[in-house]
């Protein structure tokens, strides 16, 4: 852990600038998160110590189970699957929007303190930016209506949202910035994909062919099982 902490200092040196973008935008996500959660949904209060700790328990699983990644056989490497938005998800079901951006960012430091990072950052940064984009809104749907049909109806929007704005992400800013710090010229990034994907010949097809299709994937692994999984665990919380 100790290397790993060094590394990730000296990553940090090397990418001020990339850092204190993704700070500016956890920032500005949980701005957002907290003027739903007061505003909208009126949500009530969870004692402090209480919240951290749930928060914390839920985050440490869901970066335990980052340690699992698995490719997809039509994205090229860099794109691997995992089921971490499972916990982050049930976390934001039982305690709100802002817990759950919360528990995303907590989830990625501390995969970062225990596996460090392999992509410059660009990876983890597009794990809890895209990983927001699909908790958000089926927070703020489940919340509202509270119902079994809001949690999925939450579910699937946050898997269309994630989908589409995850594909627009990696397009306009994640291929480029994971490019440039990699020192990577697009057109390899691209060949990478045409390795595995035939259909994968420019960075629109790379983000159509491969990242869509990923997202989607993901969006509908981990709403199936949250859908499984939340209301045992919110009974073990209540009774807690």
């Amino acid at each position: 852990m100790w290397n790993n902490l060094t590394k990730l200092g000296q990553a940090v040196q090397e990418n001020v600038g990339y850092v204190l973008v993704c700070l500016a935008v956890f920032v500005a996500l949980f701005v957002v998160a907290m003027a739903v959660e007061r505003l909208w949904l009126k949500l009530p209060r969870e004692r402090g110590a209480r919240r951290a700790a749930y928060i914390g328990i839920f985050a440490a699983m869901a970066a335990l189970l980052m340690y699992f990644e698995f490719p997809l056989p039509f994205a090229p490497n860099f794109y691997e699957i995992d089921l971490s938005e499972v916990p982050v998800l049930i976390c934001s079901f039982s305690l709100g929007p802002v817990a759950g951006v919360v528990c995303e960012l907590v989830k990625v430091i501390l995969k970062l303190l225990l596996k460090g990072t392999s992509t410059a950052f660009v990876g983890d940064f597009a794990n809890f930016v895209v990983g927001c984009s699909f908790l958000l809104p089926a927070t703020m749907i489940y919340h509202r209506f509270k119902t079994k049909k809001g949690a999925l109806i939450g579910m699937v929007t946050g898997t269309v949202v994630m989908s589409i704005f995850g594909s627009l992400f990696n397009a306009v800013y994640l291929l480029p910035a994971f490019s440039a710090l990699y020192g990577l010229p697009l057109d390899q990034l691209v060949a990478m994909g045409t390795a595995v994907n035939g259909m994968i010949n420019s960075v629109s097809t790379l983000v159509l062919f491969a990242v869509m299709p990923f997202n989607i994937i993901k969006g509908v692994v981990v709403s199936l099982l949250t859908t499984l999984l939340y209301k045992r665990i919110e009974r073990l919380l209540r009774m807690r």
